[in-house]
């Protein structure tokens, strides 16, 4: 039984050499350290950019809506890494995954370090998989600036003493929750990441069970997936749980406008990868890394943003906001001057996202490597180590316990719908025969379900050079050894 309050002291925070991309050497202070704002982190489980206030009209998500209407609502956020731990350790470090060293999954043990047992601390996706970066995380940084840290429903990161929350609260009403933090906090400023959302996690709710909020007839299918009412039904279940996450956004937002903290609170919603499809979950493509952000500052102006970002700008935007020093590396930006509608070139969002999954995993040193870099129009992704294992999560192809209809519903019709099929072996090469090429280029604007490759097209090369060069600078800078660039055809 997990130990839902334990308190801890504030740790030391850890320092490296700043010798990479970004460093905060000093920053500013909107908040003087006693009014510092509380921080509510509403993070959703494979949850990508599907919300009403995104454009999806299969869904209906007036709490998620409210919420980006009072706050600033990134229209072109991204994930570095596409599934649940590698994601969080990106938000919680702000940098690749290459660079902080968690790569795939690991155990989720929702308790503080102390408390692990030796078997625990044995099992090997935990020996193997977690964060190896010195720099200080997310959590670190905000306990040693006295504020009471929480973390409701899920850690899945490691190692457990990089994460010294407070509270370690196991799924529970969202009101109950936050009253218990606050209550907890006595005063002080507090930190609550609300990971307790998760019905876009597969298994979503089984529509032959029980009923659902959304018509499988009338949902617009993704067009890499078949056609067919089984694959509409297992879509319309994501699009279900979409709707019940928002009951879940709605619930913490009242909650916290019932203790009346909401004033005082910066709020952050944000959907930790894509959803578990083809081209979806675990894979570099656009339906993988898109995802909802939404940042409400206290006293912030509403407003809507098309600037790429990245997960990666979580942490450093939360230092800018808070006057918090931090002197090691940062491969994110602030995203302060958007925040504050500043007409200057900082508040433009980055030029290029970049993002990557590994075929490496536990004590398996290599793996097929995929890196992705995306601008304004166009998403170039590159491959090398393609005869080397690829990580398929159970949750993408098994039926149980998983439900996942998709992945046997397009091997069944592959004669129908031949280009969804190819999808599919090319996420699972080695389970069914696919080729994933060395390099593919998309057009986001023409091709937003990624289907036409353009990058053997002489007339994509401009487009092709674009991406690849700052690609190419990005793997120099970041030390991404484990990648080989292939060379342009």
């Amino acid at each position: 039984m997990t130990e839902p309050f334990v308190t801890r002291a504030p740790p030391t925070m850890h320092r490296i050499p700043a010798i990479l991309v970004l460093s905060f050497f000093s920053v500013l202070s909107s908040f003087a350290a006693e009014q510092r704002p509380n921080i509510l982190f509403i993070l959703t489980e494979d949850q990508g950019a599907h919300m009403g206030a995104l454009g999806t009209t299969d869904v209906i998500t007036p709490h998620m809506d409210a919420l980006a209407a009072g706050g600033a609502l990134f229209r072109r956020a991204y994930v570095g890494y596409p599934v649940c731990s590698a994601s969080k350790a990106c938000i919680m470090t702000g940098l690749h995954s290459h660079t902080n060293g968690l790569v795939n999954n690991t155990n989720n043990y929702l308790k503080p370090a102390a408390k692990l047992t030796e078997a625990e601390k044995q099992a090997p996706p935990y020996l193997h998989t977690h964060i190896r970066s010195q720099g200080a995380t997310m959590v670190e940084v905000l306990a040693a600036q006295g504020y009471h840290t929480a973390v409701c429903g899920k850690l899945h990161i490691a190692p457990n003493e990089r994460f010294p929350y407070n509270d370690f609260i196991p799924k529970a009403g969202s009101k109950q929750a936050l009253t218990a933090v606050i209550k907890r906090s006595a005063g002080k400023p507090w930190f609550l990441l609300h990971n307790s959302t998760t019905y876009t996690h597969r298994p979503f709710v089984n529509s032959e069970k029980q009923p659902i909020t959304i018509d499988p007839a009338k949902v617009k299918l993704p067009a890499h997936l078949p056609d067919t009412p089984v694959a509409r039904r297992d879509w319309a279940e994501y699009l279900d749980g979409v709707q019940h996450n928002d009951q879940i956004v709605g619930e913490v937002m009242a909650a916290l406008r019932e203790s009346g903290q909401e004033a005082n609170t910066l709020v952050i919603f944000m959907g930790d990868h894509g959803p578990a499809y083809q081209h979806g979950k675990m894979t570099p493509f656009h339906l993988g890394l898109h995802i909802p952000l939404v940042i409400r500052l206290p006293g912030g102006k509403p407003l809507v943003s098309n600037a790429l970002v990245s997960e990666l700008d979580l942490l450093p935007t939360l230092l800018d906001v808070l006057g918090i020093p931090y002197d090691s590396t940062l491969h994110g930006i602030s995203l302060r001057p958007l925040l504050e509608s500043k007409p200057d070139a900082k508040a433009k969002g980055h030029d290029f996202i970049f993002s990557e999954v590994s075929g490496r995993s536990l004590n398996q040193q290599r793996g097929m490597e995929e890196r992705s870099v995306i601008d304004a129009t166009h998403q170039l992704i590159v491959r090398s180590h393609l005869d080397e294992p690829k990580v398929i999560n159970a949750d993408l192809r098994d039926m149980k316990p998983w439900i996942n209809r998709i992945y046997g519903e397009t091997v069944r019709v592959k004669a129908q719908f031949p280009e969804a099929y190819r999808i599919l072996q090319e996420m699972d090469p080695h389970a069914l025969g696919g080729k994933p090429p060395l390099i593919e280029l998309y057009d986001l604007q023409s091709d937003p379900d990624e289907l036409h490759n353009l990058a053997a097209d002489p007339a994509q090369r401009q487009h092709l050079e674009r991406l690849y060069a700052p690609l190419k600078q990005w793997h120099a800078d970041t030390q991404d050894n484990t990648m080989i660039l292939p060379s342009l055809p």
